[in-house]
């Protein structure tokens, strides 16, 4: 039966192996102090062999029991060498290019299925507010908080209603529903991703409803033969962040499904893969409406031309686009 080493064993194992722990130790405290510059070429080349023979000790220290104190010494060690030597070396500069080049665009695309059924979702939400406040008005309260609507509903006049589009001058109104707009989107975008995990039910009912209040408003508007203007007003930034809210209820709507139907996987494995692609694309959702709201604080008060106001929303429209589902094929060739 094999017994513990003795102290002549232990003594007689560090001896032999020791200085070249320490040699390694040294190197790793130097490159962690400072970075891999402080280092010599030679130094650099020293390293994989030093991690080698680390391991090798670690591995012996192991199987011959040697004391627990020495064992996580080199444990410690190995892992420090591993991280230097096989880890990701990017720092936070390269990190964020790599995401904005790289990591977001593939997430979106990625997510393109259910882009298309979170785009159907608001739709289908805009066409009934629409036709619901087309119907009865009184829906138009049902659907829009009184808050956000801001007197703005059926019994406004046109007057007061195209004041709103193009008084830039007067528009304290104008102001706060655009901040309180914005507020609601941004709501609007995070429940539907963090909701997504409730097989995607409560995300897809909050597009639907995102997309009723959007139609119930534009009937206010049509109504009063100002569909046109608002279309304008809205487009400037309105295309920015309801295509933000879109990508939001599609990372919901990717875990939702993920965990109904998890495939081969069991359903917290499929949950987790669907969630990093899902996170990263919501992260870049944030950016989109930071986008939007400066587009909204530089240019709606102060363009008053329909003509320029939708051009401004088509391009940043086809900027997404080409970003989303150009640039990733540019950059790395097709998925």
């Amino acid at each position: 039966m094999a017994t513990a080493p003795d102290r002549q064993s232990v003594s007689s194992f560090r001896a032999e192996r020791e200085a070249g722990w320490l040699e390694f130790q040294a190197l790793l405290d130097r490159v962690e102090r400072r970075s891999p510059r402080a280092l010599s070429e030679e130094e650099l080349l020293l390293l994989p062999t030093l991690y080698r023979s680390t391991l090798s000790s670690l591995s012996v220290a192991r199987a011959i029991s040697l004391d627990a104190g020495l064992i996580a010494y080199l444990e410690a060690l190995a892992l420090r060498g591993y991280l230097f030597i096989y880890g990701v070396k990017e720092g936070i500069g390269k990190r964020i290019v790599r995401f904005f080049l790289a990591d977001w665009p593939r997430a979106v695309q990625d997510l393109w299925r259910e882009t298309w059924a979170s785009f159907a979702l608001l739709a289908i939400g805009a066409v009934a507010g629409y036709r619901l406040v087309a119907a009865n008005p009184a829906w138009f309260d049902a659907i829009i908080p009184g808050e956000l609507a801001g007197g703005r509903g059926p019994n406004a006049s046109a007057e007061a209603l195209r004041a709103m589009l193009y008084d830039g001058g007067g528009g304290q109104f104008l102001s706060g529903f655009a901040v309180m707009l914005f507020t609601h989107n941004a709501q609007i975008s995070l429940l539907a991703f963090a909701l997504g995990f409730a097989l995607a039910v409560p995300t897809a009912l909050l597009i639907l409803m995102n997309g009723c209040l959007l139609g119930a408003f534009f009937q206010v508007y049509v109504a009063k033969g100002l569909g046109f203007e608002l279309g304008g007003w809205l487009s400037i930034h309105g295309t920015t962040e309801l295509f933000a809210i879109t990508i939001a209820g599609a990372a919901g709507i990717r875990i939702g499904t993920r965990v109904a139907f998890p495939g081969g996987q069991t359903r917290l494995a499929a949950a987790a893969r669907a969630g990093r692609v899902s996170a990263t694309a919501i992260l870049g959702v944030v950016v989109m409406l930071f986008v939007a709201g400066l587009l909204e604080g530089i240019g709606r008060q102060r363009i008053t031309s329909d003509a320029v106001r939708y051009g401004i929303g088509a391009t940043m429209l086809l900027l997404w686009l080409g970003y989303f589902y150009l640039l990733p094929r540019m950059t790395h060739g097709p998925r």
